[in-house]
């Protein structure tokens, strides 16, 4: 009890403090095993990436021109046409391998991941659900997958720089 009240307000010198040590450390072994892209190559998961942002742009279109009186389900044409306009610009840029492409459809991944999850806690049947959890896991698949993508765009980046 004594040995405890001395140390409260005093870290625990063998605690953390070798870790704190080492992460830098580890952080540049990462950065230095990562291998930058290399010209024309794509990554698998940049091609799924780039593959699924063209389907929901050509979806979201012809969604958006087909479904007769559009705003009486919440959505208009304009509004449609935009995010085609968006979702195609970000493959694009996905296909151009450019790191902010690959950051923003990151974004709409984890949105929709959030989004899909909450849906989850209201869904009122199995099919429902299931569908939920096969897009929460497909969409956290591809971001985890991306993750590296990006890590390996950004090596590149740094190494042109210097």
């Amino acid at each position: 009890m004594a040995d405890g009240g001395e140390r409260a307000g005093r870290p625990d010198p063998g605690r953390g403090e070798g870790r704190e040590a080492r992460r830098p450390a580890r952080e540049e072994q990462a950065r230095a095993e990562l291998v930058p892209i290399g010209p024309g190559e794509r990554p698998p998961a940049l091609l799924i990436a780039i593959g699924v942002c063209v389907l929901l742009a050509a979806a979201v279109l012809i969604g958006g021109l087909t479904i007769h009186d559009l705003s009486s389900h919440g959505g208009s044409l304009p509004g449609a046409i935009f995010l085609a306009g968006i979702l195609a610009l970000l493959a694009l840029g996905m296909y151009r391998r450019r790191y902010l492409a690959v950051l923003g459809f990151e974004a709409l991944l984890a949105f929709q991941i959030i989004v899909t999850s909450l849906a989850l806690v209201v869904a009122s049947t199995l099919v429902a659900a299931g569908g939920c959890l096969l897009a929460i896991g497909l969409g956290g698949w591809l971001f985890w997958k991306l993750v590296r993508v990006m890590g390996r765009l950004q090596a590149g980046e740094n190494r042109d720089r210097v």
